[in-house]
């Protein structure tokens, strides 16, 4: 455990609503989710120092930007990274870094974007023609590039298409509780098979949800968080890898095992980060830009073994009544995709019992994962 495991928390999470057209700036929907965070924090805007968020292609606004929208004060700590779902988790540990080294008091920690009326992630014009040159194979879709990883994954467990259709459907259940998830119809294995193919073995519903929309936290001090409003939940653990190269920015042809994801190279340092164990968990928020993506981290962070998470998922283990209820919100699949931040704010909603219909009783640990490939971060969060 380092020093600031333990001493550092989430005081709060908000939210905008989420659509696939807002009619609103990318600017609009930062500020709004920022605003959220610190009323339901009911925290003081100029006490807040630093403020932090990540974008791709452009598809977002500077930090300084929304401080300035915000009315904050002078600011002593500023991150903007260039990176996809691999950084809330990564971000959420850096600003917990900062305001236990002092160099910030409180930190927002935020993503925005118009992901479905504006800027697509999904499409495979982004980046250039240049990004032909990306991966040795000439995939330019995100969506091919994964649905190869899932395919290896496939081969070498025996894990089949109806392990996929299992989790989009747990994972729809949970929408269907969630007033915010795009997608709240309960989705049957017939109609799974029914939808075309994306990217074999993906269809359409193994493919996140584009939406627009922003999410954001408040990482401040235990100390400080005492005198918030909400119960803080506690940064326990964390940690970051990239094996190889980054998929999103060094090529498959660096990646050794694509049947594994990041989640099995950082688990053993996440656990001893937060002197936990997976049987410890109470409920775990799992990137999920595909559902081949929770097959792998399931394995990966130790929740079953080798080849078992497809069974897990059909014998009903992720779902609200279940061992280990996963992605409670729906998903990046059901909710909507902002790029993994909804993941970080509906593990706090669980630690602090605010997740309504969705709440898993007496939930007090969880585990947050971010990202989809070889490289990635995680929290592990606990309830005061």
């Amino acid at each position: 455990m380092t020093a600031f495991h333990g001493r550092t928390v989430i005081a709060a999470a908000g939210c905008t609503t989420l659509t696939v057209n807002s009619g609103l700036s990318v600017l609009d929907l930062a500020t709004r989710a920022c605003r959220d965070a610190i009323s339901r924090a009911g925290a003081d805007v100029g006490e807040i120092d630093g403020i932090s968020t990540f974008s791709m292609y452009g598809d977002s606004v500077p930090p300084e930007s929304v401080a300035a929208a915000l009315g904050m004060g002078e600011l002593s700590y500023v991150m903007d990274y260039q990176s996809g779902g691999t950084m809330p988790s990564f971000l959420v540990a850096n600003a917990a870094m900062a305001v236990f080294t002092g160099m910030a008091r409180s930190v927002l920690v935020f993503r925005a974007l118009n992901g479905r009326s504006g800027i697509r992630i999904g499409r495979t014009s982004q980046g250039g023609a240049a990004l032909a040159y990306r991966h040795s194979i000439g995939y330019t879709g995100w969506p091919q590039v994964m649905a190869m990883l899932a395919r290896r994954y496939m081969v070498e467990t025996g894990a089949t298409e109806e392990c996929l259709a299992a989790v989009a459907i747990a994972q729809r259940e949970y929408a269907a509780l969630n007033e915010r998830a795009i997608k709240r119809d309960l989705l049957t294995m017939d109609e799974y098979f029914a939808s075309p193919y994306i990217a074999a073995p993906y269809r359409k519903h193994d493919c996140t949800t584009e939406v627009d929309g922003a999410h954001a936290v408040l990482v401040t001090t235990l100390d400080r968080a005492r005198d918030l409003r909400l119960r803080p939940v506690i940064i326990s653990g964390s940690a970051w890898t990239t094996t190889g190269y980054d998929v999103e920015g060094g090529g498959l042809h660096h990646y050794r095992d694509m049947s594994r994801n990041y989640t099995s190279h950082l688990a053993p340092r996440l656990w001893v980060s937060g002197g936990l164990s997976p049987s410890d968990v109470d409920v775990a928020e799992l990137y999920d830009c595909f559902t081949g993506n929770v097959l792998m981290s399931l394995e990966g962070l130790g929740f079953c073994g080798r080849g078992e998470a497809g069974d897990f998922v059909k014998d009903g283990h992720t779902r609200l009544t279940g061992s280990l209820p996963v992605n409670t919100h729906g998903g990046l699949l059901s909710e909507g995709y902002v790029h993994g931040m909804n993941t970080v704010s509906e593990a706090v909603w669980q630690l602090q019992a605010s997740a309504g219909h969705r709440q898993v009783e007496g939930a007090r640990i969880a585990v947050v994962t971010s990202g989809s490939s070889n490289a990635g971060s995680a929290l592990i969060l606990t309830s005061e």
